[in-house]
């Protein structure tokens, strides 16, 4: 049987698209470039980020237009064979700036490599785009910061975001814990026995990338700041800040979860929560990666420019 056109066209209009086409739909950062700003044209800055005496390997994909454009910090995991800069680009498409750097110690980045210096160097970066030179160079927004962490990143995020007040939002990815809070229950004075499992957990991780440490040395520095970098420990900064955690089937979850409800029990009433069935790099979830964050973001109403 055959249908008039002008019938078809009046059908299409009168039933819209099935909920399933919908979701099928991505956001237009994920599936288009934008118009192109001869002005103020997208760019990527590669620079040496200063932290403790060292100058750390970094770049910003700067977004396209005018700005000042709000900024996300992108923190890699252990080692950081995951760089997610396929995140990173559609946040610039979307109009956000992403600074990406390496840790000291880290894939060339000079000095030594260990979580305390990881997690000055997040605050180190921090501090770079709150100058106002290099925001201004940047086309950032100095006040409209947020910190996306990935695995041991996820750990830095929550950690430096709890200290710093200002930090906009927070985005964290199969967040780690690196085992501090398996340690709480055991007493301080005995914690030293917990080092060589931990150093051989480290180990399997593999350590090649990073330089100027041993799995015995980082898993000291874990044992050394058990209490202090216990997770549940900072919900009670973190109640006031937007904050999505995703988590996967890597065994991360139980841990997240934990946090999740440490913030709602502090009073926290904008925490995200959501899982996807896939691996620890999220390799076949990817574009839903993308879009969880992205609508996260959005969320924010960012004045993005």
């Amino acid at each position: 049987m055959r249908i008039h056109p002008l019938l078809a066209a009046a059908l299409l209009f009168c039933f819209p698209l099935c909920p399933s086409m919908h979701a099928q739909q991505s956001p237009s950062a994920i599936a288009a470039d934008p118009t192109p700003d001869k002005a103020n044209p997208a760019a990527m800055q590669t620079f040496q980020l200063p932290s403790h005496g060292a100058l750390l390997n970094a770049l910003v994909y700067v977004a396209e237009g005018p700005g000042p454009h709000p900024v996300v910090i992108l923190l890699h995991g252990f080692p950081g064979n995951e760089r997610n800069f396929d995140i990173a680009q559609t946040l610039r498409r979307d109009g956000y700036d992403v600074l990406f750097f390496d840790y000291r110690g880290s894939w060339g980045s000079p000095g030594n490599f260990s979580f305390t210096h990881s997690i000055e160097d997040a605050q180190s970066a921090i501090a770079y785009l709150r100058n106002p030179v290099n925001a201004k160079k940047l086309r950032a927004d100095p006040n409209d910061i947020v910190l996306f962490g990935h695995s041991m990143g996820g750990f830095i995020a929550r950690y430096a975001a709890a200290q710093d007040p200002a930090i906009k939002a927070v985005v964290l990815v199969s967040a780690a814990d690196m085992g501090v809070d398996k340690l709480q229950p055991i007493p301080p004075a005995q914690r030293i026995h917990a080092l060589h499992p931990l150093a051989t957990n480290l180990a399997a991780e593999g350590i090649s990338p990073l330089a100027g440490c041993t799995p015995e040395s980082l898993a000291q520095d874990l044992i050394t700041n058990a209490t202090l970098w216990n997770v549940p420990n900072l919900a009670p900064k973190l109640t006031t800040r937007p904050i999505l955690v995703i988590t996967s089937d890597d065994g991360l979850a139980p841990s997240n979860d934990a946090f999740v409800a440490a913030v709602h029990k502090a009073g926290g009433t904008q925490i995200t929560a959501t899982h996807m069935p896939t691996d620890h790099s999220y390799s076949d979830h990817r574009i839903a990666l993308q879009q969880s964050i992205l609508d996260f973001l959005n969320s924010l109403q960012h004045p993005k420019k």
